[in-house]
């Protein structure tokens, strides 16, 4: 991309790193457009969150093109990442310490297998709590950090497929692609669960929504290098 349609705006493919969030990353591209633009205001947002910890691809789209947004929400994505077994966080993943140890000496590498098997398909999934859910108009994590009950409801979820990519007890490597609105974590949890024992994710990586492959994505410095680069013609009115 040699140059930005800041106007009509652009659908932009970012590799998300591990140690902001999907709004930081939305953010700190706003405010680039904004430098170079100097707008007072600039339309743009993300077409499906991305966890905190979790990298990878993270469609964002600015200017006119956010109006598309909700035609990328809606397609498969795909995961690579790391269920580790024997152990469980409150938010399932490692945003939290480990609270539950459990032993998970008798688990089998055919049991791993088989209870991979048993997600594919439609499934009835229970969001974490520690999450973006609204309750009555307010975050689910910020009432669980608050102490407060949390009562969700759960999704209905296709996962389509369910690799398991490697095994190295008690660490499970896979490959993961499903519909809009599953959460991973949950995936781990309930894994756990299913052998009679705890899980939690260790890491996590989107590499594709629909066609779109995070190989084709650019880091957000590189984003903004090339938003400072563009030529800009205000639009006339």
């Amino acid at each position: 991309m040699a140059s930005l349609n800041f106007i009509d705006g652009e659908v932009l493919l970012v590799d998300k790193p591990g140690d902001i969030s999907s709004f930081g990353a939305v953010n700190r591209l706003k405010r680039a457009f904004i430098s170079k633009t100097k707008k007072k205001r600039y339309k743009i947002g993300h077409a499906g969150t991305l966890d905190p910890l979790a990298t990878g691809l993270l469609i964002i789209c600015s200017g006119k093109k956010t109006k598309t947004i909700s035609g990328f929400q809606g397609l498969p994505k795909e995961y690579t990442g790391k269920i580790v077994l024997g152990a469980t966080t409150p938010c399932y993943d490692l945003e939290m310490e480990i609270d539950q140890t459990f032993d998970y000496s008798d688990i089998t590498e055919q049991q791993i297998l088989d209870c991979a098997e048993t997600f594919i398909g439609e499934n009835n999934q229970m969001p974490p709590i520690f999450s973006a859910k609204k309750v009555k108009g307010k975050r689910a994590y910020d009432l669980a950090r608050k102490g407060e009950e949390v009562i969700l409801k759960p999704n209905l979820i296709t996962i389509h497929e369910f690799e398991v990519v490697k095994i190295e007890m008690p660490k499970v490597s896979f490959r993961i692609v499903c519909s809009k609105g599953t959460y991973i974590r949950s995936i781990a949890h309930d894994f756990g669960q299913k052998l009679n024992n705890g899980a939690y994710l260790e890491n996590l990586r989107r590499t594709k929504i629909g066609d779109y492959s995070v190989e084709n994505a650019l880091s957000i410095e590189e984003i903004q290098d090339q938003i400072f680069d563009s030529e800009f013609t205000p639009e006339v009115n």
